[in-house]
């Protein structure tokens, strides 16, 4: 399984006034004879990456459909991932991809301007997710550090101590 969260804080390199030129260019195609057919314009930002993503993979295989199966995108970090441990892909980060003076815009900006209307609430919700992380963060802290102490504090005798190297606790 690959979750992808927290969409809306892609980074694109260009300025926003070129992304959206691309996007209304994007916007423009649809089917002639009916528009309903498709292609379809989606606004929000985890569906905009998740097409995106969808255009790099061999999707009209079963193989490519399964691996895109696998692949959940969200915006924000919604309840079950909000307490799971999160990877960053190195080779993805700005630092490394953008020269410094080249503009980037974010994926959550242009879908606004296109008709996203959630942007408000997910920088709001994700506002309280750190508040709630941080404040996690500081207790697991304090806990690691009060443990480390009591360990250095314990008295361990000659035989115990042999037992729990035994054990692989030394």
């Amino acid at each position: 399984q690959v979750v992808l969260v927290r969409s809306e804080d892609v980074n694109m390199s260009g300025s926003l006034y070129r992304a959206k030129l691309k996007y209304a260019n994007f916007k423009r195609k649809k089917t002639n004879s009916n528009p309903r057919h498709g292609p379809f314009h989606q606004r929000a930002p985890s569906k905009i990456v998740w097409r995106t993503i969808r255009g790099m993979v061999p999707h009209k295989t079963a193989r490519g459909a399964a691996s895109l199966d696998r692949l959940k995108c969200f915006e924000g970090i919604p309840h079950p991932f909000d307490r799971k441990k999160r990877m960053v892909i190195p080779a993805a980060l700005k630092v490394l991809r953008l020269r410094p003076e080249r503009k980037f815009c974010k994926l959550g900006d242009l879908s606004n301007v296109f008709g996203w209307k959630h942007q408000e609430l997910i920088s709001r919700l994700e506002g309280q997710r750190k508040v709630k992380s941080e404040a996690f963060h500081k207790k697991k802290v304090a806990t690691q550090r009060s443990q480390k102490a009591a360990g250095t504090k314990v008295k361990v005798s000659a035989e115990d101590r042999k037992v729990l190297e035994a054990a692989g606790f030394a």
